[in-house]
């Protein structure tokens, strides 16, 4: 018996489905805004604990380079387990991970803090978008996940915005603390409001040994270049947003500015998510992958070349772009992957994007040491371009 069989005998009504698709969808959300303030709070890092930009770039590779190295072993230990215990647990580490930061009183707590709410992170994509995917059947699962993904942009919305907010009159350590208690709070209530599938280890003694299932790839080289594809689209999204709010500051922005253009770029980057897909649907993968990132990379260009008030003009339309890839290429997983491996196929996309943005910061810090900070955003824009000759490489059906 499958997790998505398990998943959607214990489901089978649309009220639950849709039940299911609130609850992990809120979590998204609350997830990703945990992970994007922390663009916000790197320059207030920066100034109190004198760090290199090399040293930036680490500080927010560690938060992401933990969720990275745990996204299989968190997607393969669901079923054993309980998904929505282990996502609920998830939650509550990130939560305590941001009040441990809030109680630092220095560098090594603050470092342990990152690795800790990394740690709890790591279980809420693999295991939310399963829950999602198998809790909608056939083509209703695409849209669903859809929304699921849109949702973890309306946390990197409000979350940093709020963040700003509460740092005009809260020290970063208030602010941090209270963003924690949040995903406390959060925690408790998936587990109050998520149905529980059946562990797989009861199903498969009441089922007997399981049967050899389908090849786990529907076209391996089809989900290769997705992956290839992701990850530079990640390390470019990853490396720009690191050091955009240090490129505002060098053109005299304030930190209310700072977190308004993390908010115009977010808001952007959430409507590029909802429009690409329905823009891949129409113009196909290949052709939505080359728009969308040959635009970052012009777009990158212009951000640098204007004032503040201009850059706040362009950040929505680069995040857009920025964001329109990966809402195309992680809606494109299902189709290269057999049903029964989609949880395990989440894991390892989700384990080398997410791993390649844990790495571009420290890449493109090193970098900024060496170049200074202009020359190392165009070489984030030239990481986009990387994704052009991937996307003509697709297996044609997707074009």
């Amino acid at each position: 018996m499958t997790v998505e069989q398990q998943f959607r005998s214990d489901v089978p009504e649309a009220g639950s489905a849709k039940r299911v698709l609130a609850v992990t969808g809120a979590n998204h959300a609350m997830h990703d805004g945990f992970s994007d303030t922390l663009y916000l709070l790197l320059p207030l890092w920066q100034a109190e604990f004198g760090l290199s930009y090399g040293a930036v770039g680490i500080m927010r590779a560690l938060y992401s380079a933990v969720m990275a190295a745990f996204q299989v072993p968190a997607a393969r230990l669901a079923p054993r387990i309980s998904p929505v215990v282990l996502l609920a647990g998830g939650t509550a580490l990130s939560g305590l991970g941001y009040m441990l930061a809030g109680a630092s009183a220095g560098l090594p707590l603050l470092v342990i803090s990152l690795m800790l709410g990394g740690l709890g992170a790591s279980s809420q994509h693999p295991i939310g978008a399963d829950l999602v995917a198998s809790a909608f059947a056939g083509s209703a699962a695409r849209p669903a996940l859809g929304a699921y993904n849109f949702a973890g942009d309306i946390g990197k919305m409000a979350f940093p915005a709020g963040a700003s907010l509460l740092l005009t009159f809260m020290s970063w350590r208030e602010t941090a603390f209270l963003i924690g208690g949040i995903g406390v709070v959060a925690a408790i209530a998936v587990l109050a409001l998520l149905p529980y599938p059946p562990r797989l280890r009861q199903a498969e003694a009441e089922s007997g040994p399981r049967e050899a299932g389908p090849a786990p790839f529907r076209t391996l080289a089809g989900f290769r270049t997705l992956v290839a594809i992701g990850i530079a689209d990640s390390a470019t999204r990853m490396g720009f947003m690191t050091f955009l709010p240090f490129v505002l500051a060098a053109k005299g922005a304030s930190l209310t500015q700072t977190g308004m253009a993390l908010t115009l770029t977010f808001t952007g980057g959430a409507f590029g998510k909802l429009a690409c897909g329905f823009i891949g649907a129409r113009l196909g993968v290949t052709r939505t992958i080359i728009a969308t990132e040959a635009g970052t990379a012009a777009l990158i260009a212009t951000v640098l070349a204007l004032p503040v008030t201009g850059a706040l003009c362009v950040l929505p339309l680069l995040g857009t772009m920025l964001n329109g890839t990966s809402s195309v290429v992680y809606g494109s997983v299902p189709d290269v992957c057999a049903p029964e491996s989609r949880s395990r196929a989440f894991g390892v996309f989700y384990t080398a994007t997410i791993g390649a943005g844990a790495f571009a910061p420290i890449a493109f810090g090193w970098l900024t040491d060496r170049i200074g900070l202009w020359p190392m955003a165009m070489c984030v824009a030239g990481t986009a371009l990387l994704t052009l000759p991937l996307a003509l490489s697709l297996p044609r059906h997707q074009h």
